[in-house]
């Protein structure tokens, strides 16, 4: 009973005491007066009359309480006439309400100024810093590996402008992102499409800006609208590299319009088609990108052609011992990837390489180390039809079709299975029509069943390409978040309401653990390529160490960093992934030099140049099942002694 009735004393306190202070500024200065008075003047009594000192009548220790008090509450204390005293108080009372003024502007200044840094709202006065537009999961690889990039600088600033809270984006990117180096992180909060807002972060004086798409439908509008507010913030960008990226194809013209003639736009459908395509064709490529594209390996560089001027490009190849050559970027800003090697290497020409870091491409002549004896001449291989099998639909399979046309030999076959009457009949309905090579058959099936999978004996085919299904997510079809204790469930409306991508994921990492389980029942090795949006899900998923991944979120990151440190790497990917450009390819390491014979790396890259390639690296079959390179070495020394064997393969680039 005794604890009841404090309590309740205590919420009585309370609430009276809430009723003081909604009673306004006047009265809550009144009751502060009396509560003061109430404490000061028994204080001041008590410290008088205990006093040994004090005077012994009663008039004079009333004036020593008066003293006392005033000197306690600053208003003076002065002894005289009744005239002195009031107008010696009313001075002390004014300087007194003077001074709090004072004091109360200038903290309601610093809480602002305060406030206002919290809340992310002051101006970024750096220079040649990057600037991150806009929030997504992509930020965090983004901001990883633009800390890589800048680990050898000695002092680097990325900026990121996005609509959340300063605070929030601080701890997110602490949570996301380690070790920083000396590379400083600031965030600010605001609209990526209002350009007063732009101007926090110092757009026009920054070396580069990306534009992140966010995630949505509606992800893409939201892209061009912020590539306008940066026209308007910094009309005339000069020498910043603007990078954005689309997801829709649709879209992609629409975005270089708005980016103007020296912004660079990615088109995240086209791409990962393109890269699904050129992997599914080439097993282990993915590793290869994988490589390049992030800075913590090797990747591209340009080195002056310092006493390369006047040689061709053939000699070019044999004169860097720890770099790879790959291409000639011109005087003009031109890019000229394996070119003749009868090619003449001009002045103003930059040498394009694979190095581990932009200061590592030192020329050394390794023609010496080529071992003509162990190079052998292939015989030029007839092309083949191949059975190839799609399982999944969404809007970047038409292009995943479309490109698998242009790459295939005539009479090749594919197989889609998907959900959906768009996959079922194709899409749109004329894509059958408009190919060339390939015949192309719909099934309507759920990839994630295993009765399906069975009967479309997967072993069979030479290549399998899963992609992630997001129209029968809509349409109802059963996910790892739509299965309960009682068995699958459909997701009807809340799966609406949840990351159409992340269900698709869901989805393919279902359909990968009954290809393990079909792949182990018919003992081989499926050649499979899987799409996937989250990097975390690849890690989850049911395949075999080294399995073709392209996950498109990390994949656009690492191009958009890559570009924004080297703008001239924008053409030079374009041509990577271009069907009838100069691409990456795995070829059998024994139509270049003699298995089972030492020879050097040189001896390798010569062979190559004889069949206008050019040779970065290579892959040991030996070694497929072991991390971290699954086999895959990208530049290696060329004085380097290798002893492959039959079913290794080299890394070329070569034309199409």
């Amino acid at each position: 009973m005794t604890q009841d009735h404090t309590t309740s004393l205590r919420l009585r306190l309370r609430y009276r005491f809430d009723h003081l202070v909604a009673g306004g500024t006047t009265a809550l200065i009144g009751w502060l007066a009396l509560a003061c008075l109430a404490v000061v003047i028994p204080a001041s009594t008590v410290l008088v009359w205990s006093d040994r000192t004090a005077p012994g009548t009663l008039s004079g220790r009333l004036t020593a309480v008066w003293v006392s008090v005033g000197q306690t509450l600053k208003i003076g204390g002065a002894v005289g006439s009744p005239l002195y005293v009031l107008a010696s108080v009313s001075l002390a009372l004014v300087a007194l309400l003077f001074v709090s003024t004072l004091v109360s502007l200038i903290t309601t200044g610093i809480n602002r100024r305060i406030m206002s840094l919290r809340r992310g709202h002051s101006t970024v006065l750096e220079a040649r810093h990057t600037v991150l537009l806009g929030w997504s999961d992509q930020v965090f690889p983004v901001i990883g590996e633009l800390v890589a990039a800048h680990a050898n600088q000695r002092r680097s600033v990325i900026a990121v402008l996005a609509p959340k809270d300063k605070v929030e984006m601080e701890d997110d990117i602490c949570a996301h992102v380690t070790g920083r180096g000396r590379t400083r992180i600031i965030c600010r909060s605001g609209s990526t499409t209002d350009p007063t807002e732009l101007r926090r972060v110092s757009p026009r004086t920054a070396k580069a800006v990306l534009v992140l798409p966010p995630a949505g439908d509606g992800g893409d509008a939201h892209v061009v609208k912020t590539l306008l507010a940066l026209d308007a913030a910094v009309p005339g960008a000069g020498d910043v590299v603007v990078v954005a990226a689309v997801r829709d194809t649709r879209n992609h013209m629409t975005a270089r319009l708005a980016a103007g003639p020296t912004g660079h736009v990615l088109c995240v459908d086209d791409i990962v088609a393109r890269l699904l395509v050129q992997t599914a064709r080439q097993p282990g490529l993915s590793l290869v990108y994988q490589e390049l594209l992030d800075f913590e390996g090797d990747e591209f560089y340009t080195t002056p052609a310092e006493g390369l001027a006047g040689r061709t490009f053939g000699e070019a190849l044999l004169s860097f011992a720890t770099s790879a050559v790959v291409g000639l970027l011109r005087a003009d800003g031109g890019v000229a990837l394996n070119p003749d090697p009868a090619t003449a290497i001009g002045a103003g020409d930059r040498i394009i390489v694979i190095s581990q870091d932009d200061d590592t491409a030192v020329q050394l002549d390794v023609a010496s180390c080529v071992d003509e004896e162990a190079i052998v001449t292939a015989e030029s291989r007839v092309p083949v039809a191949e059975r190839l099998l799609l399982l999944g639909w969404n809007r970047r399979a038409p292009l995943i079709v479309d490109q698998l046309d242009q790459y295939v030999s005539p009479g090749t076959t594919l197989d889609v299975v998907a959900l959906g009457e768009r996959a079922a009949t194709g899409g749109d309905g004329d894509i059958a029509a408009a190919l060339n090579h390939l015949e192309v058959t719909f099934h309507s099936g759920d990839v994630t069943d295993p009765l399906v999978l069975a009967k479309l004996d997967v072993p069979s085919y030479d290549s399998v390409i899963v992609i992630g299904e997001t129209d029968p997510v809509a349409a109802g079809a059963p996910s790892l978040t739509s299965r309960t204790a009682t068995g699958p469930t459909t997701a009807t409306s809340s799966a609406t309401d949840m990351d159409t991508e992340a269900l698709a994921d869901d989805r393919t990492l279902v359909t990968l653990l009954h290809l393990r389980a079909i792949g182990a029942a018919a003992r081989r090795e499926l050649a499979l390529t899987t799409e996937m949006s989250d990097d975390g899900n690849r890690l989850l998923a049911p395949a075999r160490v080294g399995a073709d991944f392209i996950v498109s979120g990390r994949l656009i990151s690492l191009l958009m960093t890559q570009i924004s440190e080297s703008s001239y790497l924008a053409d030079v990917f374009q041509e990577l992934f271009d069907a009838e450009g100069h691409e990456f390819y795995l070829k059998p390491v024994s139509d270049y030099v003699r298995a089972g014979r030492e020879v050097s790396f040189a001896t390798v890259v010569e062979s190559a140049r004889r069949r206008r390639e050019c040779a970065v690296g290579y892959r040991l079959r030996g070694q497929m099942s072991t991390g971290p390179a699954y086999g895959v070495s990208i530049n290696p020394d060329k004085r380097q002694r290798i002893r492959f064997a039959e079913g290794d393969w080299l890394i070329v680039l070569a034309e199409s």
